[in-house]
């Protein structure tokens, strides 16, 4: 294991070696600037706002839901080209997004100096945490922002992509003067992606990788994608690797319980691609026998057979009481 351990760094530097840029100005990747911290859901709803904003850099804003609307406080992405955005999934219960949504479009179209741009709406994968906003946002009938909705399906995907196989092919949308990669990783859900975009070298991973508990339905389907995404980055200069939650603490191995609605002392969302050759490394340990395995920011999760997680919805079930009863104030 040892040995493993220190071929996967081994890899990690030869691969920053050949990604790295020429000095002195550093290449062309359009810098940007993440929030040491994210608002959660408290500790006092009263003054949470169902969503944060976030300007990474002037094209490119981070979105997410307050844990007060909804415990899964998923984080949503708005890509910005020169011909049309790309908004990355929709949100969960209660988020209301179109609102909030409508705002950054249109603060970035004064900014721009434009009336108008079309908008790409796809998604990370196809579960309702990340897609209960879809008839809302289809629904907007804003005549500044024509919706191109991409559903969640291996079908819509091959096809708005152009993915020539799935899993194993490659899709990309370009947006103008900025191309984003579609990168196919089902194992979390049967359809599943990764996107890579290369004006900021951000990728993102969706819910196969996060700062949290990597729920696993098909660990082969999961493995195989993981090793994927390796390769097709391989060379490629990766700033952040961004995922969908955060539910790991600021200790390391320590997260917060399911159902959480506030997340004091939350982990930063960022994750590095170190994080993604761990996850790999972790993945092959198991030599086919799935099982969960903790690691320093996130944990491996294969899913149980149907009544075998009685204890995880137990803790669900006795965290959102005790949370919800004390929104209006948690305890500190």
């Amino acid at each position: 294991m040892r040995s493993s351990i220190l071929m996967t760094w081994i890899f990690v530097y030869a691969l920053w070696g050949h990604a790295q840029f020429p000095q002195p100005d550093g290449g062309d990747l359009q810098p940007g600037t993440l929030p040491l911290s994210w608002n959660s859901g408290g500790p006092k709803c009263m003054e949470m706002p169902e969503w944060q904003i976030h300007e990474y850099n002037p094209n490119l804003f981070i979105l997410r839901q307050s844990g007060c609307t909804d415990f899964e406080m998923p984080f949503l992405y708005l890509f910005f080209g020169k011909e049309r955005g790309l908004l990355w999934d929709t949100g969960s219960r209660n988020g209301d997004l179109v609102p909030t949504l409508q705002h950054v479009v249109h603060e970035w179209l004064e900014r721009n100096h434009r009336g108008s741009i079309s908008l790409v709406v796809m998604h990370s994968h196809s579960h309702s945490d990340h897609t209960w906003g879809d008839k809302a946002v289809q629904g907007m009938n804003d005549p500044a922002i024509p919706i191109q909705f991409v559903a969640p399906t291996v079908e819509a995907a091959i096809k708005f992509f152009n993915i020539d196989s799935w899993p194993t092919g490659l899709g990309k949308v370009d947006l103008g003067g900025r191309v984003l990669n579609i990168v196919p990783v089902p194992g979390h859900d049967t359809y599943a992606v990764a996107l890579y975009d290369r004006s900021t070298g951000i990728v993102l991973t969706g819910d196969n990788l996060y700062p949290g508990r990597l729920y696993i339905s098909d660990f082969a389907a999961y493995q195989a994608s993981t090793e994927r995404l390796i390769a097709f980055l391989r060379g490629k200069p990766v700033s952040y690797i961004l995922g969908n939650h955060i539910e790991e603490t600021s200790t390391p191995f320590k997260d917060f319980p399911i159902g959480s609605i506030y997340h004091p002392q939350e982990r930063r969302l960022e994750l590095s691609f170190g994080d993604l050759l761990a996850l790999d490394d972790g993945l092959k340990s198991m030599q086919g026998a799935p099982h969960r395995m903790a690691m320093s920011d996130f944990t491996i999760w294969p899913r149980q057979p149907k009544g075998q997680d009685d204890k995880l919805e137990q803790i669900f079930r006795e965290t959102q009481e005790e949370q919800l009863r004390n929104k209006w104030d948690q305890p500190r």
